[in-house]
């Protein structure tokens, strides 16, 4: 079994130091990026604007990481793009790129021989190429049809070998294209939420009050002539904390909650002879099944109400849900 170290004081503080150091020390290498939002930025986002096809990005090792997560951000916020393992390429996943698509290279040298390997075939195919890299005169850079300067002063590693700074400022380059992108895009909440579904924005965005309310037998309704004693059943069999009051047509004329039992138990009406017509609030605030649960959850808050009834163009009963159903499907 592991066991935590005892670090004597001296060297909590150092390692404290280091870890400060290499925050320093990336935060510099970010900022230096600011000077080159420029021209070539423009025009390789124009480029991947123009694209018919996909955005192919590719990279080796950590370039190759770092590829991955860009290409995962470009394709969730509206410029579809893939990974694409420059090794694997030169072994028939070359294959994958279209005249239509766009290549972004990675590669902090600008020397990574697999890149290079496929360079001369990614220009025959007349595909735009962009190179991301740290050093200007490299041959990746020299090739490409535009460059992207992410070169560093030093990696944030003591002996400046570990790819630290130089991931950081790619990583960072490549949020700034996709995000330029989106806005140029006109990429909405809506469109993010639909590449997201499962993702708490997504609920939020995409679920509606029909998929989470409760329908047919475990909708709690009594009819506006039943007793009290009949509703408080109800209640407690549905477990919703309250019950619709319907007419013989099963249009809504009413709501029981909790909070109203409470008020009819101060006023000492019996429980056993009273009727709903008698007990019942009217006027209660409604929801349709396709408007979004979001909706819904705002209009609970507002109201400071915890369930609410769902009711058909006809005004009829078709539905009902609580704050439990909302936290159940995420939407809280």
């Amino acid at each position: 079994m592991t066991k935590l170290v005892d670090l004597p004081s001296a060297q909590i503080e150092q390692l404290q130091a280091l870890g400060l150091a290499v925050i320093k020390t990336e935060a510099r290498a970010v900022d230096a990026l600011s000077q080159r939002i420029n021209g070539n930025f423009a025009t390789a986002c124009g480029y991947m604007l123009g694209c018919e096809g996909r955005i192919v990005v590719t990279g080796m090792g950590k370039s190759g990481h770092i590829g991955g997560k860009i290409a995962a951000t470009l394709a969730s916020t509206g410029s579809p793009a893939f990974f694409v393992h420059p090794g694997e390429a030169s072994h028939g996943d070359l294959g994958m790129i279209t005249a239509k698509d766009v290549v972004l290279a990675l590669s902090n040298s600008g020397e990574t021989a697999e890149l290079l390997t496929i360079l001369p075939l990614i220009k025959r195919q007349g595909v735009p190429l962009i190179a991301m890299t740290g050093k200007a005169d490299s041959t990746l850079a020299r090739n490409a049809d535009i460059h992207i300067d992410v070169s560093v002063e030093q990696e944030a590693c003591p002996l400046n070998l570990a790819p630290t700074s130089s991931t950081t400022a790619a990583l960072v380059m490549g949020d700034a294209m996709a995000i330029a992108l989106l806005e140029a895009r006109g990429f909405t909440q809506e469109d993010f939420a639909r590449s997201h579904p499962g993702g708490t924005l997504g609920r939020r965005l995409l679920l509606h009050i029909g998929d989470i309310m409760h329908t047919g037998d475990r909708v709690p309704q009594v009819n506006v002539r039943a007793l009290l004693s009949d509703a408080l059943l109800e209640m407690s069999n549905k477990g919703l904390g309250m019950t619709a009051v319907v007419d013989d047509q099963g249009r809504l004329v009413g709501i029981f909650t909790d909070g109203d039992l409470r008020r009819v138990l101060d006023r000492g009406l019996d429980l056993h002879h009273s009727t709903m017509q008698e007990v019942m609030t009217t006027g209660c605030t409604t929801a349709r099944a396709d408007q979004l649960a979001a909706e819904a959850l705002q209009m609970m808050e507002e109201k400071k109400i915890n369930a609410l009834l769902v009711l058909d163009e006809q005004q009829c009963l078709i539905g009902a849900f609580n704050m439990h159903d909302l936290l159940r499907a995420g939407v809280v």
